[in-house]
């Protein structure tokens, strides 16, 4: 064999090793992720189920007294809780960051957005305690002054804090989304006589639709799913919130203010292990509802 022949088998060679090579780093690493996440499932989900060993089904999801003292877990308060917060956050949140995104994709000079999406940028970025403790020490002597409550803590302030942490990240995606619109389909709405508003509302912001769905879903998630921030704003009381201004707990608030005082093998430590799992399939049934939302639009693509 020639030398030069020798050199291009031995680097065919070394090329194919590598590729099996990172062919089975990456098998291992999906297997490995697929293993942790499946451990992650089966004990908080094996501990959750053994709440309903104790109590009754309907008790703790339909019952709104929650008195572990007095063996009382009914947790459909703080879940009616977690779902009105996530709601409260939604509507403050989602109109402003659609707008701004629309804003910075389609209005803006480009000076302005060389500006605006570093600066969304660092916004996502910014840890959620610092937000939490902007609102525990300005927006809650804010809220007291402009009520005349004795208490500004509830869900208004988590809500005004949630929506200040989700609005960088659904106005980010909906920007990026909106941005993706091919321009031919503005260029055939001019074409037609449409104006530049009757563009963007009824050409740009419904092609892009997929895309801002999975922006407020993206930040419903993270509204759900976050804890320090809430637990210094809501007042961390485990009772339903009538008003804005009562002080309430959520899902994360009440697992991260209790867990460290119970016992492991307690109902009480299991009753909180399931309103965990339940944090966990909420995230999942919308990470899968993102999934199918950009299976059907690559398909219409």
């Amino acid at each position: 064999m020639e030398p030069s022949s020798k050199g291009r088998f031995s680097r065919y060679m070394r090329v194919r090793m590598a590729n099996r090579l990172f062919k089975y780093y990456f098998l291992f690493s999906i297997l490995a992720l697929c293993f942790v996440l499946g451990l992650v499932i089966f004990f908080i989900g094996k501990t959750a189920l053994l709440t309903f060993a104790h109590i009754s089904f309907a008790e703790f999801f339909f019952s709104f007294n929650w008195t572990p003292e007095e063996d009382h877990f009914g947790a459909a308060g703080i879940i009616v809780n977690t779902l009105s917060l996530t709601a409260l956050t939604l509507v403050m949140a989602v109109p402003i960051a659609v707008g701004l995104a629309v804003l910075i994709a389609e209005i803006a000079p480009k000076w302005i957005k060389n500006i605006m999406r570093p600066v969304l940028d660092l916004l996502v970025g910014i840890p959620s305690i610092v937000y939490g403790y902007l609102g525990l020490t300005v927006l809650i002597p804010f809220l007291r002054r402009l009520s005349g409550e004795n208490l500004g803590d509830g869900l208004l302030a988590a809500a005004l804090v949630l929506a200040l942490m989700v609005l960088p990240t659904i106005c980010r995606i909906s920007d990026e989304a909106i941005s993706m619109v091919p321009k031919k389909y503005r260029e055939a709405a001019y074409a037609l006589g449409s104006t530049r508003l009757q563009v963007m509302m009824r050409v740009v912001i419904p092609a892009a639709g997929r895309g801002i769905i999975t922006a407020v879903i993206m930040g419903m998630t993270r509204a759900i799913g976050e804890t320090m921030a809430v637990v210094m704003v809501i007042g961390n009381t485990a009772q339903l919130a009538k008003i804005l201004f009562t002080p309430a707990s959520v899902l994360t608030s009440n697992i991260v203010m209790q867990i460290s005082n119970v016992e492991f093998d307690s109902t009480w430590n299991y009753a909180l292990h399931m309103m965990a799992f339940l944090l966990l399939v909420i995230s999942f049934i919308l990470i899968l509802f993102i999934r199918y939302l950009g299976r059907k639009g690559s398909e219409k693509a």
